[in-house]
């Protein structure tokens, strides 16, 4: 009793899997099929066309050979009742002559005239002719089971002319044929009701070989029009994709790849206007790497020729600030001033002869075997002034034991200082949280505020040189909008990634993540670039 209800409990389950396998199983062999569908043009407009030329071909194959049929019926139907009423007319001259249904000699003579009618090419070959009061008399050799329906009996009996469609077995054979009954009735002394069975093999022969005919010319129709289709859409679809494999290698960086043009019709204008195009992107494109291409020997050229003025400069604005103790306050004032000054041009220099070291492809490692969570603390402390300035706590959380990689470990110290100082700068006096994590093949650190956050579609900018959200917002710092470029290529040149994300009035999220080992590739971060909203953070105070 228990194991019936188990297994009447596990049937449900193995139709479900059954159903589910059959569904994966059925996927998997259409799925080809949709992506080819969806993948051509020419396959989808052939298709189109052979479903609705078949469509069309069936409409019009029906109602051809409804009508054709309907006629062929109705004609026979005519000749039959007019046939039948002339053998009705026939026998009510020979049966004029009784008087009562009860007459010996009256069977023989309805078998004569009967078996006379059915003899004669111009009647139906089965007669049935039967009396008021029911008897019956056949047409040799009509089967027993070859009756007119009641419902034509009663009418015929009302004195109308009817007809009725059947199927019967005739001669004794085991098939049934189609037949058209037709009945009459005959007013003599009393009532007679005379049936003939037409034969309707010739018109249903006639109706097959129509439809066999129709079907034919529907299929080579359909087929003629699916060739049609194929060849007008491959006429369009050829120079298009054509032009599709021009315009993907065009995206690939063979600028000099054209379609060609053949003759003068629209697709030989469509070609001509794309190569048009082509030539015109391939120059615009030219002349956009000649302007980058001086740009960047502009930048590098004035970074050098600045550094020779420069160290005149820093000489003689040290001996200034050096002796600025000798001086009253507002030329004291001014050394100070001058000072820092020099301070900030000397970083922008800095960072624009790296920034030309990258464009000119100079740039390289010195690798060494460090603990990056180390490094990590050492940007702390080095900005523990500026956070105290600002107030704001920054907290590292590192694992227990040495995150040790090969790394460049100056290059590393200069993308941690970037994110880290404009976490400060940012955070509007909430702590600022650094995450050291590593995994496998890769370590990763993430520098997290709670501060302005970014818009909508400026994570995607924080990284382009000279770009800053918010240019009017004070700084402590004043950078120059070249720090997170330069350390974007500082974290390509060890093959990682520098990613960020945020929400205005959430904060922003930086993650660095680079191999362990030089010369890897980063493939997925310890620390996933999520934006967790967390409860208002409290503002740290200023001393």
């Amino acid at each position: 009793m228990g194991s019936d209800r188990s297994r009447t409990r596990e049937r449900p389950a193995w139709l479900r899997r059954l159903a589910q396998g059959a569904g994966r199983f059925a996927g998997r062999v259409s799925r080809p099929l949709v992506d080819r569908f969806r993948a051509s043009l020419q396959l989808r407009v052939v298709s189109s066309t052979l479903i609705a030329s078949t469509i069309l071909v069936l409409i019009f194959s029906f109602v051809v050979a409804g009508s054709v049929t309907s006629g062929l019926l109705d004609e026979r139907q005519e000749t039959a009742i007019e046939e039948t009423q002339n053998a009705a007319n026939r026998a009510a001259a020979q049966l004029g002559t009784f008087t009562s249904a009860s007459d010996n000699t009256l069977p023989a003579t309805m078998q004569r005239i009967v078996d006379e009618l059915g003899q004669d090419p111009v009647f139906s070959p089965y007669i049935m002719l039967r009396t008021a009061e029911g008897d019956v008399t056949k047409t040799h050799p009509i089967s027993g089971g070859a009756e007119p329906s009641a419902a034509l009996q009663e009418t015929v009996g009302e004195g109308k002319v009817a007809t009725q469609y059947g199927e019967f077995a005739i001669d004794g054979d085991e098939e049934t044929m189609p037949y058209l009954v037709v009945g009459s009735y005959i007013d003599l002394n009393f009532g007679y009701e005379i049936y003939a069975f037409y034969p309707l093999e010739s018109q249903q022969e006639a109706i097959s070989l129509l439809r066999t005919n129709l079907a034919l010319a529907g299929v080579a129709l359909v087929l003629l029009l699916g060739v049609i289709a194929a060849l007008v859409t491959r006429l369009v679809v050829t120079p298009v994709r054509e032009a599709a494999r021009t315009s993907q290698r065009l995206a690939a960086g063979l600028l000099h790849e054209r379609m060609e043009v053949r003759g003068s019709d629209d697709l030989a204008r469509l070609a001509g206007s794309f190569n048009l195009m082509a030539e015109n992107l391939q120059s615009q494109i030219r002349r956009l790497e000649e302007m980058s291409m001086m740009q960047r020997r502009f930048t590098s050229d004035v970074s050098h020729e600045l550094r020779t003025p420069l160290t005149t400069i820093r000489m003689a604005a040290d001996l200034l600030y050096d002796n600025r103790d000798d001086f009253d306050a507002v030329t004291k004032r001014s050394a100070e001033l001058l000072q820092h000054e020099i301070d900030r041009f000397e970083d922008l220099l800095q960072e624009l002869l790296e920034i030309s070291r990258f464009d000119s492809g100079f740039a390289s490692l010195e690798v060494e075997a460090v603990d990056v969570g180390r490094i990590a603390e050492d940007v702390v402390e080095g900005l523990a002034s500026l956070a105290d300035e600002c107030g704001v706590e920054v907290d590292v959380a590192k694992p227990d034991r040495r995150v040790i990689a090969e790394v460049d470990p100056r290059r590393v110290h200069r993308i941690l200082r970037n994110l880290v100082s404009n976490a400060i700068e940012h955070a509007e006096g909430r702590p600022v949280a650094i995450t050291v994590a590593e995994s496998e093949t890769a370590v990763a650190v993430a520098v997290r505020d709670h501060g302005v956050g970014l818009k909508p579609g400026h994570a995607d900018r924080v990284f382009d040189r000279f770009w800053r959200a918010d240019p009017s917002r004070n700084r402590k710092t004043g950078g120059t909008g070249l720090g997170l470029a330069i350390s974007l290529e500082d974290a390509k040149l060890h093959s990682g990634t520098l990613q960020a994300t945020g929400e205005a009035g959430e904060g922003t999220l930086f993650v660095l993540t680079l191999p362990l080992q030089s010369g890897n590739r980063v493939i997925n971060s310890p620390i996933p670039l999520r934006l967790e909203r967390t409860k208002e953070a409290p503002h740290a105070t200023q001393d």
